[in-house]
């Protein structure tokens, strides 16, 4: 749930099972999405998987999309593509965080890069993708017009 710094903790069964926390208070427009590695998150090498990485960067780009229309980061957005490139290893105990810059885009569609750094700084992973916003009338609580049920 988003709490008044701009943390948000424990908001979806994803957060919750892997176990990142989101900050959308930054002022810069980006969303930021923290992960401390432990033993859970890492594959038969004994770093980070790369499956993580891809969720934590999919999260801070998709965050920042909804930053751009709403200063919750709560509006959601969906993925429609997603690139990821795996740079260096990341190591049990130390912590990661993904943020997202948007790029470009326009009416319908907006294109973000992410990025994957450890503590140390060192880039770990980066992505490039294509997020759509979510129509108000697929939103939950919603029905297309002229409908009543």
């Amino acid at each position: 749930m988003l709490d008044k710094t701009g943390i948000i903790e424990g908001e979806t069964g994803a957060q919750r099972l892997v176990g990142y926390v989101l900050d959308v208070s930054g002022s810069d427009g980006s969303a930021r999405c923290t992960l401390d590695i432990d033993a859970r998150h890492t594959n038969r090498h004994g770093v980070l998987h790369g499956g993580f990485c891809a969720v934590l960067l999919d999260n801070a780009m998709g965050a920042t999309a909804s930053l751009s229309v709403d200063a919750t980061g709560k509006c959601p957005f969906l993925t429609i593509s997603m690139a990821t490139q795996f740079l260096a290893p990341a190591r049990e105990g130390s912590r990661v965080t993904a943020t997202g810059r948007i790029t470009g885009g326009g009416r319908s569609l907006l294109f973000v890069d992410g990025r994957l750094t450890d503590n140390e700084d060192r880039l770990i992973a980066t992505a490039q993708g294509v997020f759509k916003r979510v129509p108000a009338e697929h939103l939950p609580g919603t029905q297309p017009e002229g409908r009543t049920e």
